[in-house]
């Protein structure tokens, strides 16, 4: 019955039926393969960007990674353009884009055991690329917007994401997928079939999901904010483990001293990175002694993490001293790994110097990267300071498209700039009839700021059908997002052919101050 339903829906919405490559079932599929490589193409920097940038002090490490993706890869029922990337992140995490793009944090690698456990980690996330979990998370939104692929997702949650704009909106929303049950038994029971087929242990995936069940009781905020928000572990889901277990081959490699090998400068630089996050929180507390005492400590025991000396550059910038906060931002810039921050940084403090040309250029450079409002709102600032007019207003829509306190302020500026030029941009005008069939126009103010002197141009036939036109001020002020009712004495209007004929246009307005 279920499979005559899904090809009735295929009809209906005159769309194929495609039949998943792991299940072996028939679904729906509103997005093809060559769309979904596409999509995780796409988002895959600005993923990684926004999740800390890549964690190049340890090249050895991301091969190693690397090496055991694929492995894991080849005998996979799906093959794609499988890529696997460590992010530079403290929170244990891994996620998978469409296409078979795939990140593993450098928090959760410190957490594992062996090697078998990394592969069921990957295998998971193989599975949730390789059997469109994400896509059919985007194909969801599209049945239920209307939509064609992810127009509608929003940025949010943590880290950077609530400042990014743009094609960058969909990546954040695509890391933050969380999966259904059951995406998860499934990523679960066909990981462990790949890595029995791999020629792993997986008795190695019943531990680590007890492992994380674990963790989840406790209540370790690191964790639920990480894997667990997106994966989370359950009792059911360690007693199906335990099933699919009996089914596979036993033994298989489990790696343990091949894996601490690989991780052990990941493990010997671990402190570091506590002491740095301890950093950040006495930064964030004003604490700014305890902020720079910690920031060198981790310096110290790890000389070529680019986030320690941001720390440093920030803490400059909280105590205005913008020039060493640029030394500092130029050593975090000459470390292993190109992150987007870093220019950010370092782009705003030349503002703050007046060196408006390497303050464009960092700036610039920030969002190749990872598009964020703050960078575009400060480009605006730059070309409205240097009179470019046209310029500002192209970076601050952009820098719009974010609901952040950056997006909101360039979104005030560019009403500033453009309402008068386009005042129908920003405040609509639309006709309707009172009781006694007179003309009435409600004039709504879509903008943050306050708005007044709008005229309006309305066109509306007479009693004979012949076309007229007047001009109305609307009278008073309208506050941001607020309408007022216009009553203009036009008509009455007699018919419903008549009243299809009345057309409003707000031809001036402005920012009232």
């Amino acid at each position: 019955m279920r499979k005559i339903f899904l090809y009735i829906i295929c009809l209906v919405f005159l769309i194929g039926c495609a039949v998943n490559p792991v299940t072996g079932d028939r679904e729906l599929a509103f997005i093809s393969e060559s769309q979904e490589i596409a999509i995780g193409a796409e988002n895959y920097i600005p993923s990684r960007q926004m999740q800390g940038g890549e964690y190049a002090i340890d090249p050895d490490l991301t091969e190693y990674v690397h090496e055991v993706g694929n492995r894991m890869a080849r005998v996979a029922d799906r093959q794609l353009p499988y890529e696997f990337v460590v992010l530079n992140n403290s929170t244990p995490n891994a996620w998978a884009l469409p296409g078979g793009k795939i990140a593993v944090n450098r928090g959760l690698l410190t957490e594992l055991k062996n090697e078998a456990e990394l592969a069921s980690v990957l295998g998971h996330e193989i599975i949730h690329a390789a059997a469109r979990h994400g896509a059919k998370g985007m194909e969801r939104g599209i049945l239920l917007q209307g939509a064609v692929l992810a127009a509608g997702m929003a940025a949010g949650g943590k880290n950077y994401a609530d400042y990014v704009v743009g094609g960058a909106q969909v990546a954040a929303g695509l890391i933050q997928t969380k999966y259904s049950r059951s995406a998860e038994l499934e990523a679960d029971y066909y990981g462990m079939l790949y890595m029995s087929r791999a020629g792993y242990d997986p008795s190695a995936a019943i531990g680590l999901q007890e492992t994380f069940v674990k963790l989840s009781k406790q209540g370790s905020q690191n964790w639920l904010a990480g894997l667990f928000a997106s994966h989370p572990p359950s009792d059911e889901r360690v007693a199906a483990n335990r099933r699919t277990a009996k089914g596979l081959a036993k033994g298989g490699i489990l790696g343990r001293e091949l894996y601490h090998e690989k991780i052990a400068y990941l493990l010997q630089k671990k402190e570091a990175y506590k002491l740095a996050g301890q950093g950040r929180e006495a930064l964030n507390k004003k604490n700014y002694q305890q902020a720079e005492q910690l920031g060198r400590m981790a310096i110290e025991i790890e000389p070529r993490e680019g986030h320690f000396y941001a720390l440093l550059g920030d803490l400059n910038v909280a105590k205005q001293n913008y020039r060493q906060a640029m030394l500092k931002y130029d050593r975090a810039v000459a470390q292993p790994g190109d992150f987007f921050y870093f220019y950010l940084q370092r782009g705003l403090a030349a503002g703050k110097l007046g060196d408006h040309n390497r303050a464009a250029r960092d700036l610039e450079a920030s969002v190749r990267l990872l598009p964020t409002a703050t960078a575009y709102n400060a480009l605006g600032n730059l070309a409205l300071s240097s009179g470019d007019s046209n310029r500002a207003k192209k970076y601050f829509e952009l820098a719009a498209g974010s609901g952040s306190e950056p997006g909101r302020e360039a979104m005030q500026s560019l009403v500033r700039l453009d309402l008068p030029d386009n005042p129908g941009r920003y405040i609509t005008a639309r006709a309707g009839l009172d009781r006694q069939a007179y003309i009435v126009v409600e004039v709504s103010n879509t903008t943050p700021i306050l708005v007044g002197n709008i005229l309006l141009r309305i066109s509306y036939p007479d009693t004979r059908g012949m076309k007229r036109t007047m001009t109305r001020q609307v009278s008073g002020i309208i506050p941001a997002g607020k309408s007022v009712r216009v009553n203009t004495g036009l008509g009455p209007v007699t018919s419903s052919e008549n009243l299809k004929k009345i057309r409003v246009e707000v031809i001036s307005g402005r920012v009232v101050e």
